[in-house]
């Protein structure tokens, strides 16, 4: 299953459903809606919730046989026998929402056998939407992307998380620029377009933050690794992943290297 061909009605349905949760999540920007802490945080809003109910009837709606594994729902292990799920974080970025910073993002990707085949990030502030279906390409509002080429790592433009402690980038900092930028799906397609020569987290990202970003940079010509070095799979019992680096081919191994040698420092 490869070829925007194979999915055409699917990229529309992701399209639709990615921009009417962001007519939603406008309406509440800047205004007054609920907020509530989920964990420590980790808040989430009106806005969270609103734009989620919509993504899902129109996915849903479209595909009821799919799996789902969204932020805002209880996850429904039933999704790990399903041939397709969809990964979807109705705003990756909620803090930044919260801040009025529009740095946060609508994400949606779908997966098949462990893998991203279609991803769409879109920042509603902005009108920036980045897609990508497998072996067709990354787009930004219909143009074609492509990551950094890069390969020095002396002098790189980093894209980090605005929230993550400055001092676990310590080893980065004395080589490359900094430069913070909210939702990790939103960096991801910022790698992909060249805006930025690399991303990394340091810390436990789920698969909805990063599943379509994963495949945009994968399809702008880039790879995203994990703290191990390794690929990302999609639609594991336990949808977590440690540690996280995209950027070109030649680059992203040796921003990994860094990244594992601080991880092991930190146990």
């Amino acid at each position: 299953m490869s070829g925007e061909n194979h999915l055409v009605k699917e990229v529309e349905i992701a399209e639709r459903a990615a921009r009417a949760a962001g007519e939603i999540i406008m309406a509440f920007y800047g205004k007054d809606y609920r907020i509530r802490d989920k964990g420590k945080g980790n808040p989430v809003t009106t806005a969270d919730i609103e734009a989620n109910r919509e993504l899902r009837e129109i996915i849903l709606g479209s595909f009821p046989q799919d799996g789902w594994l969204s932020e805002e729902d209880h996850d429904n292990l039933r999704r790990l026998n399903a041939a397709r799920v969809w990964v979807v974080d109705p705003i990756d970025g909620t803090k930044e929402f919260i801040a009025r910073i529009p740095q946060f993002a609508v994400s949606v990707g779908l997966v098949v056998d462990g893998r991203p085949v279609l991803g769409v990030v879109y920042n509603p502030v902005a009108a920036e939407l980045y897609r990508a279906v497998k072996d067709c390409g990354g787009l930004l509002n219909g143009q074609p992307i492509h990551v950094s080429s890069r390969e020095e790592v002396k002098g790189a433009l980093l894209l980090v998380s605005r929230s993550e402690p400055r001092r676990k980038f310590v080893r980065f900092a004395e080589t490359c620029r900094l430069e913070p930028v909210g939702s990790i799906a939103y960096r991801l397609a910022k790698i992909a377009s060249g805006i930025g020569d690399g991303t990394l987290t340091f810390r436990s990202v789920h698969e909805w933050d990063v599943c379509a970003g994963v495949l945009i940079v994968q399809e702008a010509g880039g790879v995203v690794l994990d703290g191990a070095g390794k690929g990302l799979l999609f639609n594991r019992p336990e949808a977590v992943h440690r540690g996280i680096v995209a950027s070109n081919d030649i680059l992203a191994q040796t921003l990994q290297g860094m990244l594992a040698k601080s991880l092991a420092e930190k146990g």
